[in-house]
């Protein structure tokens, strides 16, 4: 049997075209010292470029005529990756933590298992909630929801923790699940 790999196609950043690159006739010039200069002719925007030992950058390609702009591109592409670096850093990152509760579970085990939701809660993480029936209690899902929903009622029930429910209970085929945030 044959295995495929797919590839991963990876987003790559806006790459700038600059100097002899830009293809336009006229271009809107924006100097080195962020004063704009207006409408010229590409040739006389690549002149100035040069005589200031910097390169011509596009800018904003979609306009009428295209925005140009004199600066040093390695220094251009260093601050747009250190700004979307800094933009990755300061994201805040959900971990999705699983519990799992058994059908015949015992109230102490049932309280560990809370305290341990509260412990993920605090730490503003989900929490999906599971039981699996297994065998004859396929039989009893009325049991096995009173079970989830008196484990939410008491997760619920701690005033410190705001926990909603992010997406109610549900049944497929014998695996109840249910996923609660710290709503704050």
């Amino acid at each position: 049997m044959r295995i495929k790999f797919h590839r991963v196609e990876r987003k790559e950043e806006p790459t700038f075209r600059s100097n002899l690159q830009i293809k336009v006739p006229e271009v809107f010039l924006i100097d080195e010292n962020d004063e704009a200069i207006g409408k010229i002719t590409i040739e006389a925007a690549l002149k100035l470029a040069q005589d200031a030992d910097l390169d011509l950058v596009e800018v904003n390609p979609k306009a009428n005529p295209p925005v140009v702009k004199i600066v040093n591109l390695n220094q251009l592409k260093y601050e747009k990756e250190k700004m979307a670096h800094k933009q990755k850093m300061q994201q805040k990152k959900v971990e999705t933590k699983n519990i799992r509760l058994s059908f015949r579970i015992s109230e102490h085990d049932l309280n560990m298992r809370k305290d341990q939701a509260e412990k993920f809660l605090a730490k503003d993480n989900k929490i999906k909630v599971e039981l699996i029936l297994k065998g004859r209690e396929r039989q009893y899902p009325r049991k096995a929801a009173e079970i989830m929903n008196s484990f939410v009622s008491k997760l619920q029930a701690n005033t410190e923790l705001k926990t909603e429910v992010e997406q109610p209970l549900t049944n497929q085929g014998g695996r109840f699940t249910i996923i609660l945030i710290n709503k704050k």
